[in-house]
């Protein structure tokens, strides 16, 4: 399984992947995750939000046990984040069959559409619609950096973009939701290849707009210079001083200059800030330096700033007595929490959810470096099997 999602949507320049929703690549992920449910007799299923499902039982029945992830990436991401909960959700039901064992759930396979939101800006489209956190209303007005409307590549890539929204019954039908992901960061020691997650810190997205002046960039006197540069340049170098004050995380990972041209002094510079901090009294109050800092730099420079909250997720603790029957059937593997927001946390508030993480090496994520080791992978999947007999055989 894994050799065949390996050069899905990969770019041979930077050796990232580039799965982004309702993309080629996106349908050809799509187009594998059905076969491997075909493959092993489960009944597929679409939901009325593009989130695939494959099923083990009565998909209309009660208590049922779901598992999985996603398969879309951010760009130029690993090959990590996502697919490995995924293809390990499918071989730990492979597992389950070797063993010989009898459920008494339904259980399910699951691919949420866009976790990363590389072409909306929105994380968690699939799971945020379903749990009623993202609206229609809201999802219809979202576009791609070309201005395509979300309705619309849905429909392009033959979803019926009418049918979006939230998904109540489905929800209330799910005793369950266990995702395991490859670790984001790098607390898992040599002896333990396995943990399990405590809580996903609050974190939102932030877009700031800074409006200058454009100008010609070799006859303009530096006095008369309307620069939003300076200010965005500025306020990224702030959002990281402040975050390090207040033990928190700010990046500035994504910029849109207007008119973008070499010899131009832009006219309107676009940054998304990143946030992500322990507590959300914090994290509000660290944006809010950020806010203030861009404006004071603004006002200095000409330059006009505005904020907007694009997306937000508060705080998440993950379900306790699930969490601690998961780390008890796996003998006490370490419990950690994580600043990466996930589908799980997103269905926190309706359903049961834990998170099972497998050891990162290097700690490097979101990028075409993100590994695992394959023993620490198997290690993962035999977990997985472990938590999965325990809940839907019982």
């Amino acid at each position: 399984m894994w050799a065949e999602l390996l050069p899905v949507g990969r770019s041979a320049s930077s050796g990232g992947y580039r799965r982004h929703a309702w993309n080629s690549a996106d349908a050809e992920c799509r187009a594998w995750f059905e076969q491997q449910a075909t493959n092993r007799g489960l009944a597929y299923e679409l939901d009325r939000n593009g989130n695939q499902w494959a099923w083990l039982g009565d998909p209309r029945g009660d208590g049922a046990i779901v598992t999985g992830s996603h398969l879309d990436s951010v760009p130029d991401g690993g090959a990590f984040d996502g697919p490995l909960g995924v293809v390990s959700s499918f071989a730990a039901l492979d597992e389950l069959r070797d063993r010989g064992t009898e459920f008494t759930r339904p259980l399910a396979i699951v691919n949420f559409g866009d976790e990363e939101g590389a072409r909306f800006g929105v994380a968690c489209i699939g799971s945020r619609l379903s749990a009623g956190v993202l609206g229609r209303e809201q999802a219809y007005e979202l576009r791609d950096a070309d201005g395509v409307r979300l309705p619309d590549a849905m429909e392009r890539a033959g979803y019926d973009p009418a049918a979006i929204g939230a998904d109540d019954d489905r929800l209330r039908r799910i005793g369950a939701f266990v995702e395991l992901h490859v670790e984001q960061g790098r607390y898992l020691t040599e002896d333990q290849p396995i943990g399990v997650a405590s809580a996903i810190w609050p974190h939102g997205r932030w877009r700031f707009d800074f409006h200058g002046e454009a100008n010609h960039a070799g006859t303009t006197r530096i006095e008369d210079r309307r620069d939003p540069m300076l200010t965005f340049a500025d306020t990224v170098l702030s959002a990281r001083q402040q975050a390090e004050l207040a033990g928190a995380l700010a990046t500035f990972g994504k910029v849109a200059v207007e008119p973008n041209g070499t010899n131009a002094i832009a006219s309107l510079i676009r940054g998304w800030l990143d946030s992500r901090a322990a507590d959300e009294t914090v994290l509000t109050e660290l944006v809010e330096r950020i806010r203030q800092s861009a404006l004071r730099r603004g006002e200095q420079d000409g330059v006009r700033v505005e904020l907007t909250r694009e997306s937000y997720t508060p705080v998440v603790d993950f379900d306790g007595p699930l969490r601690d029957r998961l780390a008890k059937r796996l003998g006490g593997v370490p419990v950690l929490p994580t600043g990466a927001g996930h589908d799980a946390g997103i269905l926190a508030s309706a359903v049961p959810t834990a998170m099972l993480f497998v050891r990162n090496p290097s700690g490097v994520s979101h990028s075409p470096a993100e590994y695992a080791e394959q023993a620490d992978c198997l290690a993962g999947v035999t977990a997985l099997a472990d938590v999965l007999e325990d809940l839907a055989c019982q």
